[in-house]
Order: structure tokens, then C-alpha cells, then sequence
């Protein structure tokens, strides 16, 4: 590895871990350049501006992610077995240290950004990269009938986010502490109750 490509992982490595304790509004390139023990024109040489290199941290950290195997409805598996894995998965990564540390770094900076905000919400995450297309076949296969597929998908996944991730995000829950299996048991029974062909 190039001296140049070590101290830029230098630099990164120590601009997350600074963003992670103080936030990137709090953190000074001053700051990241002693703690990457870089000075500070080789941070600059490397990342222009702080918001360049806050965007360098997100795209690495998000390319670190475990987000699951993709999952394609299967006609033969019963609906209820096919949601549950999704739910398991999609939990999984939740409340994963790796996806609360992006998410404890980029919250803040999300509320004063809405260009961040809108980027980071067009990315998708976990089953969010498939469910669509596992909804839409399952339409076609005539399991369920959703008339929007887009909503029912967030609507899956908004239920597992309420209960899992923000509650661990502010503090007011430990992954310990969540009553995960009926968590799980419950939203796919909700969503199945709405949309499942009877």
C-alpha cells in the first residue's frame, strides 16, 4: 500500500471516530489532522472540505455493511416463513453497532443538511434493495394484493425501524432489552392481516 493511500485511511479513520464522539459541526480538520497525526494540508490534499470527507466516511462505512442476502419470493415457501426471514435480516442489521454508528454520525448533520437528508433517503438499505420486487411478485403470484407496492414496503419496514432502531438510537432501549422474536412474530402478522389474499 502507497504512503499516500495509509495516511488517507489514516485520515478517515481518525474523522469517524472524532464525527462518532463529537460530531463532523464540532469537529475542526485541525482536530483530524492531529488525531490522523497528518498535517493539516495533507488532510486538504486528500479532502477539500470537511463535507467532502464527511461523504468519504459515509460511502466507506456503508460499503462495510453486512446488509443480508437478498431475498426472492419463492412461491413454494409460505409467506408468513418468506417475511419472518426478511424481518430477522432486516433486524439484524438495525440494530447492528456498524449501522448505529453511521446513523449516529450522519443524524445531525442530516437535520442542517436536506441535501444529506435527501441523498441518504435515496439510498437503500438492507431489504429496502429487493423488497419491492419480492412484493411485486408475490402480487403476481397472487399471495398478496397491494395496490402500492412502494408504500406497503416502507410500511414493512417502518414498523421494524419504530420498534428497533429508533428506540436504540436515542438511548431509550439496549438491543438487550427488545423483545425482538414478537416484534418480528407481530409486524408480519399486521402487514400479512392487510394484505394477504384470503
Amino acid at each position: 500500500m502507497k504512503l499516500s493511500d495509509k495516511k488517507r485511511i489514516n485520515i478517515l479513520d481518525a474523522a469517524e471516530q472524532l464525527f462518532f464522539e463529537s460530531g463532523a459541526e464540532h469537529t475542526t480538520m485541525d482536530q483530524i489532522a492531529k488525531a490522523a497525526q497528518a498535517s493539516k494540508r495533507t488532510v486538504y490534499n486528500h479532502f477539500s472540505t470537511k463535507e467532502v470527507l464527511f461523504h468519504a466516511i459515509i460511502a466507506r462505512m456503508v460499503e462495510q455493511l453486512d446488509q443480508g442476502q437478498d431475498v426472492s419470493f419463492d412461491s413454494q415457501l409460505s409467506i408468513e416463513k418468506q417475511l419472518t426471514v426478511i424481518a430477522q435480516q432486516e433486524i439484524a442489521l438495525l440494530h447492528s453497532q456498524h449501522f448505529l454508528r453511521i446513523a449516529k454520525i450522519a443524524f445531525m448533520q442530516m437535520l442542517q443538511q436536506a441535501e444529506l437528508a435527501k441523498d441518504i433517503a435515496n439510498n437503500q438499505f438492507g431489504c429496502m434493495r429487493y423488497l419491492e420486487v419480492f412484493l411485486q411478485d408475490a402480487n403476481a403470484a397472487s399471495i398478496l394484493q397491494i395496490e402500492d407496492v412502494e408504500f406497503a414496503a416502507k410500511q414493512f419496514v417502518y414498523q421494524l425501524k419504530s420498534f428497533v432502531f429508533y428506540p436504540i438510537l436515542f438511548g431509550f432501549e439496549t438491543p438487550d432489552s427488545l423483545p425482538i422474536e414478537k416484534i418480528i412474530e407481530q409486524s408480519v402478522t399486521t402487514f400479512l392481516s392487510r394484505y394477504k389474499v384470503i
